[in-house]
């Protein structure tokens, strides 16, 4: 299932492709980038270093963060719509959370190590002009007025560290949606994470932005991770998540046809009961119910409850400092051992794709070559 995926990998490491974009959708597990950080470590430490690819603009939510790329403004009139309510007209971009303002000179500013920029923003009609700085120089002016639909800028500069700032020129309307900042070859790891939120709400993005988002993109793989909110949210039965998590998967194949997917089922989850603590039981149904729709759309499904040692298992990792009080989420140490586990087993199966891949041709008792069907 993530054989297209491994067939990219291994041409980045004969160094016959450009770079390598992962998209990683998901919940506060994702948002506080421990996991995700880890992994894009120790991917691009062996397939190299593509850049931070697409973050988020500004700081569009209390504790959102990114290891591997900075970001801020203190500008005080940019407001957040989408998150994990997805409230607002559903034009979030890729990630789902927007960034809007129709004041003069407000700024927002990402440092990254990169030699290609991009903006998405949003064009629409009546919207204001924008002023691109790198480095603290002006760049370029650019609109934003036009007709309903993403917008993208483009700005190639010099292989670094460098500043991009950008700045409001007009009392105009202006809705950012991220910054892309990559390098020419390696391994991108974006981590889109949403604090509190649930697979479906991935189904109120505007789904025609989204498509155009990630076809711009061209992921080799999506990642889903959610279902820890899920399982303390009683409208959820095994036939109505597997229903919306199936459609959740219809549209991003329609999005990105070739790309590999990735669903990482929840950790364990504790919940406090008449005094004690005891397994989350509809966590259970939650991960069947994503299993059952990974399998029916060919999708890869890690089960991440049963590589943490299985039901009530949380308990275990707080109690060996890995684990945080809530029972829910990890310590940072937490998130590494969950990540370099993930990536263990990701590079097996790679390993093992890599045995047939680059297996010699057999030879037939008359001499001739012939492959394995």
């Amino acid at each position: 299932m993530l054989v297209p995926f491994f067939e990219l990998l291994y041409r980045e490491t004969l160094g016959e492709s450009q770079t390598l974009h992962i998209l990683h959708f998901g919940d506060s597990h994702t948002a506080a980038d421990s996991l995700t950080g880890r992994l894009r470590t120790n991917l691009q430490l062996r397939f190299g270093d593509g850049g931070a690819g697409f973050s988020f603009p500004g700081r569009p939510f209390r504790g959102y963060r990114r290891f591997d790329v900075q970001g801020g403004g203190a500008s005080p009139h940019w407001e957040s719509e989408g998150l994990r309510t997805a409230t607002g007209d559903g034009l979030f971009g890729l990630g789902g959370i927007s960034i809007s303002t129709s004041f003069k000179d407000q700024r927002v500013f990402v440092e990254a190590d990169c030699e290609y920029l991009e903006v998405f923003y949003l064009q629409q009609p009546g919207g204001g002009r924008i002023a691109l700085y790198e480095d603290g120089q002006p760049a370029r002016e650019f609109e934003t007025d036009g007709d309903l639909a993403p917008g993208y800028l483009t700005h190639q500069t010099t292989a670094g560290l460098h500043r991009f700032e950008i700045r409001t020129l007009d009392r105009a309307p202006v809705r950012l949606y991220g910054w892309v900042t990559e390098k020419a070859h390696g391994v991108t790891y974006e981590a889109m994470g949403i604090n509190g939120a649930e697979a479906a709400v991935m189904l109120k993005w505007n789904e025609a932005m989204l498509a155009s988002y990630i076809g711009r993109r061209n992921p080799a793989l999506i990642v889903l991770a959610y279902g820890t909110n899920e399982a303390g949210d009683s409208q959820w039965t095994l036939e109505s998540y597997r229903e919306m998590f199936a459609s959740l998967l219809d549209r991003l194949r329609r999005a990105a046809p070739v790309a590999s997917i990735l669903v990482l089922g929840p950790p364990d989850r504790l919940i406090r009961i008449k005094g004690r603590w005891v397994p989350m039981e509809n966590l259970e149904t939650i991960v069947a119910a994503q299993r059952e729709a990974s399998r029916k759309h060919a999708c890869a499904f890690w089960d991440t409850r049963a590589r943490m040692g299985g039901k009530g298992s949380m308990r275990d990792w707080f109690y060996a400092e890995l684990g945080q009080p809530d029972f829910v989420h990890f310590t940072s140490a937490g998130y590494r051992r969950l990540a370099d586990t993930l990536f263990q087993d990701i590079i097996q199966e790679f390993q093992l794709f890599l045995k047939f891949r680059t297996a010699p041709p057999e030879q037939d008792t008359h001499g001739e070559t012939s492959q394995n069907p």
